[in-house]
């Protein structure tokens, strides 16, 4: 993987973006064609999209259920330490066992937190 510090010049998605401007002086096609380091950094993005929404809501809804102080920090800090982790194996280009990994934990914390709940909810 490509780890200039120089700006990619490219990786733009719509043909507007190729519009001559001063930070564009001077557009080229190509700026069009996939460039790796902004699509990883694309992927990233979206994967987080994907998942802190519904983090956000269980969070909030279990804190809720007033679990002990020391249970809501490893939970929630577990939850943290794991999508930190797999940005970093995301962004390092690890194999997927490795970013499935912490996404794994991720999303047992977030089972777990959804179900206690909805097991304090229902009164369980």
């Amino acid at each position: 993987m490509c780890r200039s510090s120089e700006p990619s010049k490219g990786g733009y998605r719509s043909p507007e973006d190729l519009k001559k401007t001063p930070l564009n002086p001077f557009p080229d096609p190509a700026q069009l064609l996939p460039d790796e380091r902004v699509e990883r950094i694309r992927r990233i993005q979206v994967n987080d999209l994907e998942n802190l929404p519904f983090f956000l809501v269980a969070g909030f809804l279990f804190v809720l259920t007033q679990p002990s102080l020391a249970l809501a920090q490893w939970v929630l800090y577990g939850y943290v330490i794991s999508r930190l982790l797999h940005f970093a194996a995301y962004f390092t280009a690890q194999i997927h066992e490795v970013r499935a990994t912490f996404w794994t934990i991720g999303s047992v914390i977030l089972i777990y937190m959804s179900v206690r709940t909805l097991l304090v909810a229902l009164g369980a």
